[in-house]
């Protein structure tokens, strides 16, 4: 094992362990504390996306990003959650137009207002779940769960076998190759939450396949974005992966995807 891979499992195991102990051993007030501060340090590494340099650009960046999730909880956190669900899906649509099409067209505007679409939604899911829906720690759990292993299966089948890139003006390090990986290691994750939360297979299989395919477009928009800034990395919180955003961009654009196809079957209410 390389010494970078090895720093990169490292700083995985003890991520997963402080996770497991946010989700299962403090209250529900605590991870909301913890996802909010997590999502409003992604929003001051994005700032950096937006070519926000200085303390004040960027806490102001910080506290328009809190000041909509403030906003979003109360107008969305409810019957309009499948209204704002479905807006985020067409953002994330929209994201995977503008990397296959015009990945260099990006202005500091864009930049700024596609933190906040990334962003405010995925956190609204993630306190959501836990806090409104039943199981909802179990579902949480799930989501997280179901975007990094599929992203293990992602890097592992890309560095063995990639060959074809997937998108190299944004991204040259990404492959078909690894598009496979993540989808066939999908397949028994989706296999067995459907077993464990008695959903049909026949609609929950497609819903996992399409989260995780979004978890890429929301992994290619922050390395397009990124791209823009000069930046290889968008932080250096987590030794060997990187920042806040390197962690959970996937996670911003599978959870809205993951949550709209529930809330269809009826698991969000």
């Amino acid at each position: 094992m390389t010494t970078s891979l090895r720093q990169r499992v490292l700083t995985a195991v003890i991520a997963a362990v402080a996770l497991l102990l946010v989700l299962f051993c403090l209250p529900a007030v605590a991870m909301v504390a913890v996802v909010t501060a997590l999502v409003l340090a992604g929003a001051w590494e994005w700032a950096g996306f937006a070519g926000l340099r200085g303390l004040t650009a960027r806490g102001a960046y910080v506290g328009a990003i809190a000041l909509l999730l403030w906003a979003f909880w109360q107008g969305f956190a409810g019957p309009r959650l499948p209204l704002m669900l479905s807006a985020a899906v067409a953002w994330w649509l929209a994201a995977l137009a503008w990397v296959a099409v015009a990945p260099r067209r990006v202005t500091p505007l864009s930049a700024a207002l596609a933190g906040a679409a990334a962003l405010v939604p995925a956190w609204l899911v993630l306190v959501y779940l836990r806090l409104r829906v039943p199981h909802g720690i179990q579902w949480l759990l799930f989501t997280l769960l179901l975007v990094w292993l599929a992203d293990i299966g992602a890097y592992f089948a890309g560095h063995r076998f990639g060959r074809v890139r997937l998108a190299p003006q944004v991204s040259p390090g990404k492959t078909w190759e690894g598009v496979l990986g993540a989808a066939l290691i999908t397949v028994p994750v989706a296999v067995a939450g459907g077993a464990w939360f008695g959903l049909p297979l026949r609609f929950f299989l497609p819903l996992c396949l399409a989260a995780v395919a979004f978890s890429i477009v929301g992994d290619l928009t922050e390395s397009m974005l990124k791209r823009y800034a000069g930046l290889k990395d968008s932080g250096s919180l987590f030794p060997g992966h990187g920042g806040v955003m390197d962690r959970i961009d996937s996670i911003t654009a599978a959870a809205p995807v993951l949550a709209l196809g529930l809330a269809g079957l009826g698991v969000l209410s």
